[in-house]
């Protein structure tokens, strides 16, 4: 997205927020930002383009940050997701997300009601398999109902911590409180065997998207930090894990990522005496491979 394009998105954020969606005009937006009626509607369609464009920017880089705090980690480390998590509830707050929201929902307007529902549809299936990361595919069957129930949970406890005491809620401390509720709704569930949504059905409901992208993203995130742990002791500790982070990265945040340099980055370790011969490298190695195979045969 070229700089002029990125400046128009952020005078209409500010309209937004200090007018509401509604009440700003295209006008508006021109005078603000400075643009002639041509040049806008080179950009976006319609102001509603213009505002799932601000939606998308957004919670693309919070996306890319919150995939940036699992690097490296444990997946299954609980302290990770509610980091993850609280980044994603300061990006609301800090780009007054919900006012909008709450306006796209009681508009007329279909289209961008639905994809506000999307939007919520994919941030409970990331959630979904984040607790398989967390919980284990043991308790698969019951994950989605408890993703579905945590944000709820969240959202107004959020809403409700704040209206207590009459200003912003503690978003870290509320995220930890929630997330202290699910670990025991999760264990109770699993044990009773309660299940009011198949998870099978995120297939139905977010079709673009597969699970078997999130189980790639969870293999190599293995992968990646058993090499890690091998190779901790070792000199170039270092320079492993820019490798190796280069790789998760280029991989994870990339639409198309750069065979070569991946494959490159590999080369490195491989011909290193100290990685060679790990068997945690060999299988890194097969498991991008078939990835990169995969993404070739699709294209």
């Amino acid at each position: 997205m070229n700089d002029r394009k990125q400046h128009v998105i952020k005078m209409a954020h500010q309209l937004f927020i200090e007018k509401g969606f509604q009440a700003t005009s295209i006008q508006d937006i021109l005078d603000y930002s400075g643009i002639s009626k041509g040049t806008f509607y080179n950009y976006f369609p319609s102001k509603n383009e213009l505002l799932i464009a601000l939606f998308k920017t957004i919670y693309g880089k919070m996306e890319k940050e919150r995939n940036e705090l699992l690097m490296g980690q444990d997946p299954s480390n609980i302290e990770i997701f509610i980091k993850q998590v609280e980044l994603q509830m300061k990006t609301n707050r800090t780009n007054k997300l919900i006012s909008l929201f709450e306006e796209v929902y009681f508009s007329k307007d279909e289209d961008l009601k639905e994809f506000i529902k999307r939007g919520q549809m994919r941030i409970i299936r990331w959630t979904f398999g984040r607790f398989i990361d967390i919980f284990g595919d043991s308790k698969k069957p019951y994950l989605l109902d408890c993703a579905i129930m945590f944000m709820g949970i969240l959202n107004h406890n959020l809403k409700y911590n704040a209206l207590a005491h009459e200003t912003a809620a503690d978003i870290y401390e509320v995220v930890r409180y929630s997330v202290e509720r699910v670990v025991k709704m999760v264990e109770e569930v699993a044990e009773t065997g309660d299940q009011l949504i198949q998870p099978e059905l995120l297939d139905s409901w977010l079709p673009e998207c597969t699970n078997s992208d999130h189980a790639f993203h969870q293999k190599l995130s293995h992968a990646v930090l058993a090499l890690k742990k091998t190779l901790i002791d070792s000199k170039k500790q270092s320079k492993y894990n820019e490798l190796l982070d280069f790789v998760q990265n280029e991989l994870l945040h990339s639409k198309t990522p750069r065979k070569f340099l991946v494959e490159s980055a590999l080369l490195s370790l491989k011909t290193d005496q100290t990685c060679s011969e790990k068997k945690e490298l060999q299988k890194l190695d097969q498991l991008v491979a078939i990835y990169l195979t995969e993404q070739e045969d699709a294209n």
